[in-house]
């Protein structure tokens, strides 16, 4: 089941054209959420998630979808799905397809996660986009998952730490969190939020380059995103060796707080 172009479809394929350019090139942009109950909830970002789709479609010159129909849309799939993923063609048609919750996720926030380091060949083109061209994010975390791991770090030519290849990245040292800075990542919607909350609870979030040295000294580490709020990273594998981290930090329960709001 899925919603395109003004219909609400039950199958599990699509038709397009041959020579649609979402199909050759990627030429879609899209955003994915989580449904806390209602589309209007403080916790669901919908508006957000629809003024990051609208930037992007103004940034390439593309068609601004039926919005009024897209929320259509949202609300049919979201009776049947918790995370929607939202995307609009260069004309302006929407898709919006639906899935469930992974079955462990408490257990990974709970535990942590183990991830590996990518290779910078992997940085992701347009990054301040949610765009379909997401080849080379998507090839990172599959090489991750070879190694059994269940997520993998993005980095720069000079070896920062950018992003996760799902989620924005925090870091728990000397009393404050940290994040990397937003130039050549995605400023998720998240991350905004999470920024926000500390700020109204007076803790200092620093946003400064997770260079190689800066990335050892943490005491505790995680990424964000939308779908699974927050999760702990326990175990960083590098071509150098492992980094650990604590994924029972008790700083994390201060972020959770966000999320019980």
């Amino acid at each position: 089941m899925f919603w395109y172009n003004g219909k609400l479809i039950e199958s599990q394929t699509l038709e397009l054209a041959i020579d649609d350019p979402g199909l050759l090139y990627g030429a879609t942009v899209f955003t994915t959420l989580r449904v806390y109950g209602k589309l209007d909830s403080s916790l669901t970002n919908w508006v957000s998630h629809c003024d990051r789709l609208q930037f992007s479609l103004q940034t390439f010159g593309w068609q601004q979808p039926d919005w009024k129909r897209l929320r259509q849309g949202a609300e049919l799939i979201m009776a049947h799905f918790p995370i929607l993923r939202i995307t609009v063609f260069p004309d302006g048609r929407e898709w919006i397809t639906g899935r469930l919750l992974i079955p462990d996720l408490t257990y990974k926030q709970i535990n942590g996660i183990e991830c590996t380091v990518s290779i910078p060949e992997y940085y992701r083109s347009l990054a301040i986009h949610k765009t379909g061209n997401y080849l080379s994010a998507w090839l990172a975390k599959n090489s991750a998952q070879k190694l059994n791991a269940q997520e993998t770090i993005l980095v720069s030519k000079a070896g920062n730490w950018l992003e996760t290849s799902t989620g924005n990245l925090w870091g728990w040292l000397d009393g404050c969190w940290r994040t990397p800075p937003t130039e050549g990542i995605l400023p998720g919607i998240m991350r905004e939020k999470l920024i926000n909350y500390l700020h109204t609870q007076q803790q200092v979030v620093r946003e400064e380059p997770w260079t190689p040295e800066l990335v050892k000294k943490f005491e505790a580490i995680a990424y964000s995103n939308c779908v699974v709020e927050l999760i702990p990273i326990h175990t960083v594998i590098q071509p150098t060796g492992k980094l650990e981290y604590d994924p029972r930090h008790p700083i994390f329960q201060q972020l959770r707080q966000l999320f019980l709001a």
